[in-house]
C-alpha cells in the first residue's frame, strides 16, 4: 500500500433520480418526532450553511498523528530480537481556509480550499499572502487549481490527507434526501444537551466518499449518525464512516464533525476528527480545528464584515 493516500469526501452531487418523486413533501408530513420531521430543521440549517459558508474565511489548524514504520537506527549492543516500535510523528499545519464551487465540474457543489500558512510552527508564508493566493484560486473555480492546492498541502510531511469532511452536513439538504435511508431516533447527550441520534445510510456511492489509492480511485457510500439537539432540533454533530477492500487489506475511514452556530446566524464546522485504519489498526488520525468564521465581500478583494461587540450595561 502507498504511504500517501488522498481521501476526498466528495459529498455533494445532486441525487434526484429520473422518474423518482422527491420525498420532501412526504417527509414533511410525518408526525413530530419521526425522522422526516426532524430532518426538516437539519435541511434548513444545511441550506443556510451552503448559501453563506462560501462568503467566509477562517484559519484551520490540522494536527496529524501518523503511524510510520520503525526506525532502522538501533543502539549498539541492543538485542537483535528487540524490535523498535512504530513511530507516531505529530505534524501541525495551519492554513487559510474557505469553501466554494468549481465551475469546470458543471455544478454548484461546494469544496474546501486551503493555503498553508505554517508547518510545525515554522512560517511558510504570511497570512496576507496565503489569503491572496486562496482568493485567486477560488476565483478561478477550477478543479485543476484545487487539486494543485491539495498536492501542495500534502507535501508538508503529511502521510494522509482527508478533505471536505467539514461540509458533510450538506448531505442533509433536501435535494439529497432521495439518497438517504434514515432510522428511528434514539436518545443521547452531547455535553449537557439532551440529543436525538438518527442513523443514516447512503443508498448509492454517488455523492459519497472518493478515495485515491495510488492511481486507483474508489467511490464509497457513507453511513453514520446525525446528532440533533432535542430541545430545538439543531444539528450539532455528524458521524460518518466507510469501509472497502484494498487488495487483501480492509480499509476504514471514519469521521466525527462538530458544528456550532456562528455569530452570523448559520452553522459552521468547529472541528473534524478523522481516523484512517487498515485491518483494524489505526494508521492516521487527523484533527482539524477552525477559528470563528469571518465574512467577506464577494469581489476580488477580500473584505471582512466584523460583527459588533455586544453592548455592556454601564460601559460607554
Amino acid at each position: 500500500m502507498k504511504t500517501m493516500r488522498l481521501a476526498f469526501a466528495a459529498l455533494l452531487t445532486p441525487l434526484v433520480l429520473a422518474g423518482q418523486t422527491p420525498p420532501s413533501a412526504a417527509l414533511d408530513q410525518e408526525p413530530a418526532g419521526r425522522p422526516g420531521a426532524l430532518l426538516a430543521r437539519t435541511a434548513e440549517e444545511a441550506d443556510a450553511m451552503a448559501q453563506n459558508l462560501p462568503k467566509t474565511l477562517t484559519l484551520e489548524t490540522l494536527e496529524q498523528r501518523g503511524t510510520l514504520p520503525p526506525s532502522r537506527f538501533r543502539l549498539r549492543g541492543a538485542s537483535p530480537s528487540a524490535a523498535p516500535p512504530p513511530r507516531s510523528p505529530v505534524r501541525q499545519v495551519v492554513s487559510e481556509y474557505s469553501v466554494g464551487p468549481l465551475k469546470d465540474t458543471g455544478s454548484q457543489n461546494l469544496y474546501e480550499f486551503r493555503q498553508v500558512v505554517s508547518v510545525d510552527g515554522q512560517p511558510v508564508q504570511s497570512e496576507e499572502s496565503a489569503r491572496r493566493a486562496l482568493s485567486l484560486g477560488m476565483q478561478s473555480q477550477s478543479d485543476r487549481i484545487r487539486k494543485r492546492m491539495l498536492e501542495e498541502f500534502a507535501k508538508h510531511g503529511l502521510v494522509d490527507v482527508a478533505t471536505d469532511y467539514g461540509l458533510i452536513l450538506l448531505l442533509f439538504t433536501r435535494r439529497d434526501w432521495n439518497n438517504l435511508q434514515v432510522g428511528l431516533p434514539a436518545g443521547g447527550r452531547i455535553g449537557t444537551d439532551a440529543a436525538l441520534v438518527i442513523a443514516w445510510k447512503q443508498l448509492s456511492s454517488t455523492g459519497g466518499e472518493l478515495e485515491f489509492h495510488g492511481r486507483r480511485s474508489l467511490h464509497l457510500s457513507l453511513e453514520g449518525r446525525l446528532w440533533i439537539r432535542k430541545s430545538d432540533g439543531l444539528p450539532l454533530r455528524v458521524e460518518a464512516w466507510a469501509e472497502a477492500l484494498d487488495g487483501s487489506h480492509r480499509v476504514r475511514d471514519q469521521a466525527s464533525v462538530e458544528y456550532v452556530m456562528s455569530s452570523h446566524g448559520f452553522l459552521t464546522p468547529a472541528s473534524v476528527l478523522h481516523r484512517h485504519s487498515v485491518d483494524g489498526q489505526l494508521m492516521t488520525e487527523n484533527l482539524y480545528r477552525y477559528e470563528p468564521f469571518r465574512m467577506f465581500a464577494a469581489d476580488a478583494e477580500i473584505k471582512f464584515t466584523e460583527v459588533p461587540e455586544p453592548a455592556v450595561p454601564g460601559k460607554p
